[in-house]
């Protein structure tokens, strides 16, 4: 990227936009997932045909995500990520329209493709902001990104209860969105290659920086994963609790993890990241034996709770530590996201596969056991925060002095 000097307050109001775009990016996922029933039963799916549709969602995330990088060197940041914020929003009618399951993949592979590329487009401006500011945001804007889900689900699930048309409410939520990311992109930096930088591939493997911050990504989004889908069926199935009992620990969890990203830069900025991860480990790691030994659910609720609070941080300090540790930050960006939203794809289905062949309490132990795995690996991530160099003072803009 070419060199230019940013005015503080300028990159500041930078901040408060890319949070914004965190938070319209979020309430989409957020304003899909209430209606997923709908959509099940609009294209008139079992559920088996269900989760083969929204598998196509993480393979279009991971074959697109390599592109973001390309297209923010070809249109420049502020341009690309506008443009890809609004892909992003747009997709969101899709899934309704489709009255089938061939139409459906289709629909979910746009909206996975769309959805990765604009995440990697956000996430590298995001570590650029954080950079220039010299201390940690990348958990804030993360946790802006669960605000929006909820958000977004909280609106989906008033809808559902007014029985309202699935194609309407995705139709107004994603012009609603559409309009509030594009107007907050403009305020985005606008990063520029410089003239002799080359283009970054169209497809490329990750460097092997991106594969091992990629493992403690891997780590925290099994968890994230396991404990989203399966902590309301732990409850009512092992502990037999009551189905509102059961649904009120997976919003616990979810809450969790939103407050944590939100205050966690305060913790980032003070401890670092290496050490966050670490204490983030160990707790994860005690909500883990937690719920393992849960005889009673308030127990199980505990342990959960305090697994969203250690994996909250690790997505973010991930992309932060990705972003700064080599030369191409959207390349190697592309390959940690690739490979968290594969071990989100198939976190689900290997803890119900575990809990099928054993019990549903070996399958937290397996994650308990991978949660170790972030205490151990956390020293990968120490390149997030050698490489923060501060603005101290407003200074003038200036342009790029090469011709």
């Amino acid at each position: 990227m070419s060199d230019v000097v940013y005015d503080l307050r300028e990159v500041r109001r930078a901040r408060y936009a890319v949070a914004a775009v965190f938070a319209v990016h979020g309430a989409v996922t957020g304003t899909f997932a209430t209606r997923v029933p709908w959509v099940q039963d609009h294209a008139s799916l079992s559920a088996g045909q269900l989760g083969f549709a929204l598998a196509f969602t993480a393979l279009g995330a991971s074959c697109s995500m390599p592109l973001a990088g390309r297209i923010s060197h070809r249109f420049g940041s502020r341009r690309a990520l506008r443009g890809l914020i609004s892909l992003w929003t747009l997709s969101l009618i899709l899934p309704s329209l489709a009255p089938n399951l061939l139409t459906l993949c289709l629909s979910m592979f746009v909206y996975g493709a769309s959805a990765g590329m604009a995440d990697v487009a956000m996430n590298a401006l995001g570590v650029e902001v954080e950079r220039l500011l010299g201390k940690s945001i990348m958990s804030g804007l993360h946790g802006m990104w669960s605000a929006g889900a909820l958000v977004g689900s909280a609106a989906g699930t008033l809808a559902a209860h007014l029985g309202a048309d699935a194609r309407l409410h995705f139709a107004l939520a994603a012009v609603t969105l559409t309009i509030l990311g594009v107007l907050a992109c403009r305020w985005v930096l606008d990063l520029q290659p410089a003239e002799d930088e080359e283009p970054p591939p169209r497809f490329a493997l990750p460097p092997r920086s991106a594969l091992l911050i990629g493992a403690v990504g891997f780590c925290a989004v099994f968890a994230e994963g396991a404990s989203l889908d399966w902590s309301a069926v732990y409850l009512r199935d092992r502990l037999e609790t009551s189905a509102g009992l059961a649904a009120a620990c997976t919003t616990g969890f979810m809450l969790t993890m939103a407050v944590a990203r939100l205050v966690g830069d305060a913790v980032v900025n003070r401890f670092g990241a290496v050490r966050t991860v670490r204490a983030g480990g160990a707790l994860a790691v005690a909500g883990g034996l937690l719920i393992v030994v849960a005889g009673h659910p308030v127990v199980a609720m505990a342990g959960f709770a305090l697994m969203g609070l250690g994996i909250a941080v690790v997505v973010p300090l991930c992309f932060a530590a990705a972003g700064h540790s080599g030369p191409n930050p959207s390349q190697a960006i592309a390959g940690v996201a690739t490979i968290t939203y594969t071990s989100g794809l198939i976190a689900p289905s290997l803890i119900g596969g575990v809990a099928q062949a054993t019990s549903l309490t070996v399958s937290f132990v397996l994650v308990t056991v991978l949660s170790c795995g972030l205490a151990a690996f956390a020293g990968v991530l120490r390149s997030g925060d050698r490489n923060r160099t501060r603005i101290d003072r407003p200074k003038a803009t200036v342009p790029d002095p090469r011709p």
